[in-house]
């Protein structure tokens, strides 16, 4: 078994934590940018204290201000911030914080890019169209992989997970729509079935 890092994310109940926590999944996402998959932070609170201290809990935001994005971090209690838009390196500067994970999210271009470049922690690369569930051609020639420690996102589920992760040699990977019975809907079944693929 591999020892690839996984993160099942837009999580909204109780029983599709347990199950990405029971799978053996290393970060749990909660998403508090527009999204089918938006929880607040009272929910994420509750959530979060069901997992465990290994497995990391991850908030997500998308071109919010940054008093907001601080404001629900601390309300939910999560460990990790995962910023997916424009936000510029004194979003990662005023959200550094002792035991905090900052989590950078950006699409896949044939431009290289680097983790730590914004002083962040992990680097989420994605489809040009985050959430959609749409994959990207991370197969492509033209790709190169950050260094570091990077994710990929965009498209995975369990039947291609294993192949991209061999084709990009990603250190870990994210998905959420790819293990949804229906859009915004997680489905247990699916959810140990990519962690067991992406671990093969």
């Amino acid at each position: 078994m591999s020892d690839l890092f996984v993160k099942i994310c837009g999580l909204r109940t109780e029983r599709a934590v347990d199950a990405a926590v029971e799978a053996g999944a290393d970060a749990v996402g909660f998403v508090f940018a527009a999204s089918p998959r938006t929880v607040d932070a009272e929910t994420a609170r509750r959530l979060a204290l069901r997992v465990p201290e290994h497995v990391l809990t991850v908030g997500v935001f998308r071109g919010q201000p940054v008093d907001e994005v601080r404001r629900l971090t601390e309300e939910s209690g999560i460990r990790a911030v995962q910023l997916h838009g424009d936000e510029g390196p004194e979003y990662y500067t005023a959200l550094r914080a002792p035991g905090r994970t900052l989590i950078r999210a950006t699409a896949a271009t044939e431009v290289p890019v680097r983790c730590g470049e914004l002083d962040e922690d992990m680097l989420l690369l994605d489809a040009p169209d985050p959430g959609s569930g749409k994959p990207w051609n991370w197969a492509s020639p033209g790709f190169t992989a950050p260094d570091g420690r990077w994710l990929l996102a965009g498209g995975l589920h369990p039947d291609n997970v294993r192949r991209a992760v061999e084709a990009t040699g990603a250190w870990g990977v994210d998905v959420s729509s790819g293990v949804e019975s229906e859009r915004g809907v997680k489905s247990e079944q699916l959810i140990r079935a990519f962690v067991a693929a992406a671990r093969k």
